[in-house]
């Protein structure tokens, strides 16, 4: 690595705090005169009771079996229908004609995406590489980790680990990258971590693709694996869900997918499994 970039702990407050004022990043609160967005709406307890019921107090690989088998209970999307997807779910709260992108957290026209230089394109977090998925319906669609991102700055990003360290990336302040790994901006570590986490549980290799699993290593290449899981597992600590996430997972469970990702509503349940 050829630079390491530390991330400190930071209070919960703290956190919410940075993401309402970094600029054209997923801000909480909407501008004056701005439509307000869906409300976040579910809540642990009502989800423990009901969505949860078979995985409420597990732990390790017992928890992690009966939530394979609770997200597992979707609807897939075909990677054209993911365009639209992403559209509602990555809506910027101050502004409903956009989206904000994931590593720049640009606000940016909804219609604007394609190949281009300066559109919006589709990002996989859990690279489709890893695992050797590609677009195919299923992890190639799953919107759980499927993100808006700048065309250049998913390429420079590429099929990388995540990891601390490397150097700025270029149109993209906060972010760092190396020749085997890439660093997200401080204000989504935590949505990182937890979305590869999620693949993880999701995807266990009985459905004819290959056992998605975190590690604790970058360089990964083509193998099913995805690291670096002692950072993944800071990062999630660090950087708690927002309510920019709180909702996207409200949003893919109400209107797409109808599944969630159990470690936005159960933060504590990534340490219960791993």
């Amino acid at each position: 690595m050829s630079r390491r970039h530390s991330f400190s702990a930071r209070p919960l407050l703290a956190v919410a705090a940075a993401a309402t004022v970094l600029a054209g990043t997923a801000a909480a609160a909407p501008a004056a005169g701005a439509p307000a967005p869906a409300p976040y709406t579910a809540t642990s307890a009502a989800l423990d009771d009901t969505y949860y019921q078979d995985a409420v107090g597990k732990t390790g690989e017992e928890l992690k079996a009966a939530l394979h088998t609770i997200i597992s209970d979707q609807t897939r999307l075909s990677y054209g229908q993911v365009w639209d997807a992403l559209k509602a779910t990555d809506q910027d709260p101050a502004n409903t004609s956009n989206v904000i992108l994931l590593y720049t957290g640009r606000s940016q026209s909804k219609n604007d995406n394609g190949g281009g230089s300066g559109q919006w394109n589709r990002e996989h977090v859990w690279a489709k590489s890893h695992g050797d998925f590609g677009t195919s319906t299923g992890p190639g669609t799953d919107i759980h980790h499927l993100r808006p991102e700048d065309v250049q700055v998913n390429s420079a990003r590429g099929n990388k680990d995540f990891d601390s360290g490397g150097s700025a990336v270029g149109g993209a302040p906060g972010n760092f990258t190396d020749g085997d790994s890439f660093e997200p901006r401080d204000a989504v570590k935590g949505d990182v971590a937890r979305m590869i986490l999620y693949m993880a549980v999701r995807y266990e290799g009985n459905d004819s693709f290959a056992d998605l699993e975190p590690n604790d290593q970058v360089n990964n290449g083509s193998a099913p694996k995805m690291g670096k899981l002692s950072v993944l597992k800071q990062w999630s600590q660090e950087d708690p869900p927002d309510t920019f996430e709180k909702r996207r997972n409200d949003v893919i469970f109400d209107q797409f997918q109808h599944n969630r990702n159990p470690f936005i509503d159960h933060p504590e349940w990534v340490d219960a499994i791993w």
